[in-house]
């Protein structure tokens, strides 16, 4: 692969204006498909297969009137006993008519018909029933909608819209452009070069704008949930930066050595692109082995990223070349570019090319106190002292782990002054949370009777059924056939009470006969979806595992260099979760990060962090070790090879990790708690398997394991592939070339 990666970095390089023309019509194409075919995003997560699923697809098929997404429009007068006065029934009359004519409404029912009040007469409930469900919904008609009720607030009465109508699509703002400025300054301080920082945060822009576009193009065909297009972002912006990234400091290196740009270019391609390849196929292994679960929004958000990883890939590998190519020797800095250039042209006039020297031989004399170097030595020293210490420390900041509770978000953590955060906590203050998170019983019966005949047992069950606030007179469709029972629980939709509920109800109902009794509601529907996920969780943990140690046997051909990676890998998940955990559910240092209300994680944020972050720790692992590998393998002594593989890997791989915790940190300032916890989680994550794992624990364990840790049975070193990620392959190809002169 080294040898294939080095040519098409000097064609690349060669062809530049015609690669970088390419590139831009890929994005420009990929633009207009993105403006014209764009379709919308979902704010549900629906769980096929489940009993809420099932009750939602019967309603839909034979009570209609009744699927549509509802809007709860919570009143409060001025003062108690108002709602019992003409003049305040007649203000919530005149509410109930708006609502009634709403577009998209079916119908708004009045609170005095079904006891929505409350005992003091001052709080009153409007239930609103519109025609289609939540994703189908239109801007226009949710704007409205949230508008309702201007007569009643100019008489001084508080009106809040809520419910599940007011789900829509988390925006992104100009916090984020300042997780990509930290980044750039971190190119500029690490190359020491505008031209070098420039370039590479460009070629980023560039894939990740061809990947977005991309993506939103086939929105249109494939129903992505309102998450997905944030998540890619994300990774995208990061994974590409930090991919130019490697490329680019191999190919200066190269230049200071002595080589001409095209050979820099083809080596820095050949030998990093090799590694940005395979760390980039991890990353979409990963992501794309979500679809194993078999939860389809998990799968369309999976893909979604993995796609855009991939033209992460392939821009580095390609357009990356092309733009070195035009900068030439201004990716260094002034003073070195002269060094360089001097260097290419002694080793001209000895009659030797830069194309004939093996890959790790070098022109410039290393400079062993640079900070990796002293790092390295350090670590290796007192080395186990520093794998007791991280260890005892990850296992601390792991405690919270166990605790961890998870759900779909609601409208109790969303952001305070957010209008359905307004909702929920005006409902909760009149009514109670129970009523912010009602549970809807389904009754299905083969006829009008049997349907009528299951009600009363029904509705008597779910009155003595423990944590049951109140249960409302059941709904029937035009046919008699299916009824709709409200339920009202005691607690809210996230609290552990309402989750046993939902399990009392379902195990209540068995014994009812002649219909079916399906639970659902938006309540059931995230608990479903969190059981569920929490289910599949071991099974993906224990994939992603496997897969790591089985990609780093075939790379390092070693045993236990992938069982140390993997190890590694789990406490870096969980510390991870234990600091998102104390921080998001517990609420410590909440306010650092700009959150309102701690609550549970939601439901998908373990198993998609899982994903991610076994795609960057393989990152680190393979540009670290690869290095520490390839000087072993060459005659250096297990620490000695340590030592220079962290020497040279830590610069880069710091600047890396910097960057991804910039981008990803950016996506903390936003306002919504999901894409603040994923990029608060993965932040973290990338933090702790950067500097505390792969440039802490692993040169210590790599000191300590000595030349076992490169030992692999016989049998199972020629059963396995070379995949060539240090140019072994290469260095073969350059040494038998025929030599040829600058």
């Amino acid at each position: 692969m080294a040898t294939l990666l080095y040519r098409l970095g000097r064609g690349a390089l060669r062809r530049r204006r015609l690669v970088v023309a390419l590139w831009l019509v890929v994005l420009v194409v990929a633009g207009l498909a993105a403006a014209t075919l764009r379709g919308p995003t979902a704010s549900n997560f629906t769980m096929p297969g489940t009993e809420s699923q099932r009750a939602l697809d019967l309603l839909a098929e034979q009570f209609p009137a009744a699927s549509g997404a509802t809007g709860t429009i919570t009143v409060k007068a001025p003062a108690d006993g108002q709602l019992a006065t003409p003049q305040g029934q007649a203000v919530v009359q005149e509410l109930v008519q708006q609502a009634s004519t709403l577009p998209g409404v079916v119908g708004a029912v009045n609170p005095f018909q079904v006891g929505a009040v409350t005992p003091n007469g001052r709080y009153a409930l409007v239930q609103v029933q519109f025609a289609t469900g939540g994703d189908d919904v239109t801007d226009a008609q949710r704007t409205a909608y949230e508008q309702v009720g201007a007569s009643a607030k100019a008489q001084g009465w508080q009106v809040a819209p809520g419910g599940e109508v007011l789900g829509g699509e988390p925006e992104i703002g100009s916090t984020e452009a300042l997780g990509v400025l930290v980044a750039a300054i971190v190119l500029i301080i690490t190359f020491g070069s505008l031209v070098a920082a420039g370039m590479t945060m460009l070629n980023a822009l560039i894939g990740v704008g061809a990947g977005m576009a991309g993506l939103f193009a086939l929105s249109g065909a494939v129903q992505l949930t309102s998450t997905a297009p944030i998540l890619a972002l994300m990774l995208g912006l990061a994974v590409g930066i930090d991919y130019s990234l490697f490329i680019t400091s191999r190919h200066r290196q190269n230049l200071l050595d002595g080589l001409s740009p095209e050979e820099a270019v083809g080596r820095a391609v050949g030998t990093a692109g090799s590694a940005v390849v395979f760390a980039g196929a991890t990353v979409v292994i990963a992501l794309a082995g979500l679809a194993v679960v078999d939860i389809p929004f998990l799968t369309v958000m999976g893909l979604a990223a993995a796609g855009t990883v991939t033209v992460a890939v392939l821009v580095a590998i390609t357009l990356q070349p092309a733009l070195l190519g035009f900068a030439g020797r201004r990716v260094l800095p002034r003073r070195l570019r002269a060094v360089a250039t001097d260097d290419t042209v002694a080793a001209a006039g000895h009659h030797t090319n830069a194309t004939d020297r093996p890959v790790a031989e070098t022109a410039t004399t290393e400079d062993q106190s640079r900070f990796g170097f002293r790092w390295a030595r350090l670590v290796t020293r007192f080395r186990v002292p520093v794998i007791l210490v991280g260890l005892l420390g990850l296992g601390l900041l792991a405690l919270p782990t166990p605790d961890m509770r998870l759900a779909l978000p609601g409208a109790a953590t969303a952001a305070v002054g957010s209008p359905a955060r307004v909702a929920n906590d005006l409902t909760t203050e009149g009514f109670g949370a129970g009523f912010t998170g009602r549970l809807a019983v389904v009754v299905a019966g083969d006829s009008p009777q049997a349907t009528s005949a299951a009600v009363p047992q029904v509705t008597a069950l779910l009155q003595r059924t423990e944590n049951v606030l109140a249960v409302a007179p059941a709904q029937l469709s035009p046919d008699g056939r299916t009824a709709l029972l409200g339920v009202i629980p005691k607690t809210g939709p996230t609290d552990e009470a309402t989750e046993t509920l939902v399990h009392d109800i379902r195990g209540s109902m068995g014994g009812i006969r002649d219909a079916d009794v399906l639970l659902t509601g938006v309540t059931a529907i995230g608990i479903d979806v969190s059981e569920k996920l929490s289910d599949a969780l071991p099974i993906y943990l224990l994939l992603v595992v496997g897969l790591s140690v089985l990609l780093l046997m075939l790379v390092f051909r070693s045993l236990l260099v992938p069982v140390k990676a993997a190890l590694g890998f789990l406490l870096t998940v969980a510390a991870t979760f234990g600091i998102t955990v104390a921080v998001f559910q517990q609420g410590h240092l909440a306010d650092l990060v700009g959150l309102d209300t701690p609550g549970p994680l939601i439901s998908f944020l373990p198993i998609l962090l899982i994903g991610i972050l076994f795609g960057l720790a393989m990152d680190y692992e393979v540009f670290l070790v690869s290095r520490m590998r390839e000087d072993f393998v060459h005659g250096k002594s297990a620490r000695q090879a340590t030592i220079s593989g962290m020497g040279h890997g830590a610069r880069v791989v710091t600047a890396a990790a910097l960057i991804m915790i910039s981008v990803f940190g950016g996506f903390v300032f936003l306002e919504d708690p999901v894409i603040k916890s994923m990029g608060f989680a993965l932040a973290i994550g990338v933090a702790i398997d950067a500097f505390v794992v792969r440039m802490t624990i692993v040169p210590a364990v790599m000191s300590l394991l000595g030349d076992r840790a490169w030992w692999l049975p016989s049998w199972l070193n020629r059963a396995l592939p070379n995949v060539d990620i240090e140019g072994e392959g290469l260095r073969t190809h350059l040494e038998d070339r025929t030599p040829t002169h600058v």
